[in-house]
């Protein structure tokens, strides 16, 4: 047992009581460089999820301060400063409102709304987020107690997620989707309860000294209260947790539904669509050749009640396999069509590309040589047509542009000659001489 005892110790190791709570106490504020800092990390949280990036979405909840009130309340609670609660409780309503402006004010600018997985995530809070809340709650309140902080406080960070639920109940609140808000702030407020109350378990455990003497009425107040924001969290989470297992078992059972009486009878499914809803259940198919009869069907509506977790599921089974057949066909030649139309378009392009490439290339090497026999001083020759704007009028003047070089530079009779020989060899209009320095 005193094996075990000190395996399990966490007075070990663990820095100075008066030290830790003036960190806790300094890491409450919410004003100067943290508010800054709060904004710019939701801010970088908005943007990661409007574009679905994880790693965009971890790093802004790294650089977020908002663990520190949360922290505080804990903290306050354990020791019973009632004075400090309120302060942590006021800087994380601070943070939070703060939180949710910036990131409506974001979503609402935002050109992109499309709702992405990350956001989706954030939507459907379940009892295992107050597992990850709390078991992180614990490992961070246990980091911030120690003399080696370690590494653990990063990964409570990133594990307990507060920055994401924020900005997704800020994108619920511009886009006017409330159940995202709502989905998303129930998470945003499971992590701070239950990181608060694994923050007062731990401070009761370690036995940090009370701020003030409170009698047996005030420490069953404090009880009640952690009871009753413990219930009020675990009970939807709860309901929820056990929807999305009903709904999982839904689907795996439709998946093993359709391989046995399917599949495994060699009828090809083309079209599977699974509904589960708290209103609806429905499991709606469409087969390649196979045709089922109502006796049939009414087989197949049987061996599914059978089934309890598809019992009370309407099968739907599509039976337009003509009809389907031409729309798809239709789609198909659609596509080919319109693949048909790109290609084509591409062509031209191409033509229009190497039309424009033929008209501004010259054989630099061969002019040269020829030029040369007029003009043996000439030892570099260099063709390009260009386009000049007239400022006043914008006006568009095409001009050839001959750049050479010479041993020895040609006067001005010689220039005017070489210029003309130039105009009727590549039969230009207005060609432009310029020696190369």
């Amino acid at each position: 047992m005193n094996r075990i005892t000190d395996l399990l110790n966490l007075r070990e190791g663990e820095d100075n009581k008066e030290k830790i709570l003036e960190s806790v106490i300094k890491n409450i504020s919410f004003k100067g460089a943290n508010l800054w800092i709060l904004a710019c990390a939701i801010l970088i949280a908005s943007v990661g999820l409007n574009v679905n990036s994880t790693a965009v979405i971890i790093g802004a909840m790294l650089i977020s301060p908002l663990m520190g009130p949360i922290v505080g309340a804990g903290f306050a609670l354990g020791i019973y400063d009632f004075t400090l609660l309120k302060k942590s409780l006021r800087n994380l309503l601070t943070a939070t409102l703060v939180s949710l402006t910036v990131s409506t004010i974001y979503f609402a600018v935002s050109p992109f709304k499309e709702v992405q997985s990350e956001l989706l995530a954030r939507t459907s809070p379940n009892i295992y987020d107050i597992l990850i809340a709390f078991f992180g709650g614990i490992v961070g309140v246990i980091a911030v107690t120690r003399t080696e902080k370690g590494n653990p406080i990063p990964g409570v960070a990133i594990a307990t997620a507060l920055m994401p639920p924020l900005c997704t109940a800020g994108y619920g609140l511009a886009t006017g989707q409330w159940t995202f808000f709502f989905g998303a702030f129930y998470l945003y407020c499971i992590n701070c309860v239950f990181i608060g109350i694994a923050t007062f378990l731990i401070v009761k455990y370690l036995k940090y000294p009370a701020k003030r003497q409170v009698d047996e009425k005030q420490q069953k107040q404090v009880r009640i209260i952690i009871t009753l924001l413990t219930a009020v969290m675990l009970i939807p989470s709860a309901y929820l947790a056990f929807s999305l297992y009903r709904e999982q078992q839904f689907l795996k059972n439709a998946d093993l539904f359709i391989e046995n009486e399917f599949s495994s009878k060699g009828y090809t499914v083309i079209y599977k669509k699974s509904t589960f809803t708290p209103a609806k259940k429905a499991l709606e198919l469409a087969f390649l050749t196979k045709r089922f009869s109502k006796k049939e069907i009414v087989h197949l509506d049987s061996v599914m009640d059978k089934n309890r977790f598809l019992a009370g599921a309407e099968l739907v089974i599509r039976q337009d396999t003509s009809d389907r057949f031409s729309a798809l066909k239709g789609d198909i030649l659609n596509q080919i069509k319109g693949t048909e139309n790109q290609i084509n378009a591409k062509d031209v392009k191409i033509a229009q590309l190497k039309k424009q490439l033929a008209e501004n290339s010259f054989d630099n090497i061969r002019i040269l040589k020829e030029s040369r026999i007029l003009y043996p001083s000439l030892n570099a020759l260099s063709i390009s047509n260009h386009k000049l704007v007239n400022e006043k009028d914008s006006t568009v003047v095409n001009i050839t542009a001959v750049l050479y070089g010479a041993d020895k530079d040609l006067n001005a009779a010689e220039k005017e000659k070489f210029r003309k020989w130039l105009g009727q060899r590549l039969s230009l209009k207005s060609v432009e001489l310029y020696r190369k320095q």
